[in-house]
């Protein structure tokens, strides 16, 4: 299982408007003029947060804190789809149109046709999986809202 954890932007009749902030692909470091990752998931720089919405029954609190999850296998099998559809079009239309014509221009085309093909099939495909339950995110575990945490120190337990 995927984890990652998001921000509630609203909740509105059993549905969750959430974000999640992008990151850096390792997460393991606070350089700021390395590779250069860290910079593009910083607040308010060229890489948005994402929006999305996902229902659950229980209310939420503007800016509560929530871990969702998706499974590797439909995290996998999704990029597959949109990765590999498109490529096998490419790959078989410049194949069959070198081979019927044997031109290179033809095959170049077939190319084109063959990778537009793929993606458009690649998208119906998407959309079908859209609906399936396997491929949406699920809320896992919700934190406590800021109002209901209390921090008790070692002097006030004394006391």
């Amino acid at each position: 299982m995927i984890k990652e954890w998001a921000t509630v932007v609203a909740w509105q009749q059993g549905v969750a408007t959430l974000r999640c902030e992008p990151r850096s692909g390792c997460g393991s470091c606070q350089s700021r003029s390395g590779c250069g990752a860290r910079a593009l998931s910083e607040p308010g720089d060229l890489a948005p947060a994402s929006l999305f919405q996902i229902p659950y029954a229980r209310p939420l609190s503007v800016g509560q804190r929530v871990e969702l999850g998706i499974g590797e296998g439909s995290l996998l099998r999704s990029a597959l789809l949109i990765y590999m559809t498109p490529l096998a079009g490419l790959l078989s239309g410049a194949a069959l149109m070198q081979a019927l014509s044997g031109s290179e221009i033809m095959a170049v085309c077939g190319a084109f046709a063959g990778g537009a093909l793929g993606f458009m099939l690649a998208r119906l495909q998407a959309g079908k999986m859209e609906q399936n339950s396997d491929y949406q995110p699920t809320i896992l575990q919700v934190a406590l809202p800021d109002a209901q945490l209390r921090v008790q120190t070692a002097s006030e337990q004394r006391g």
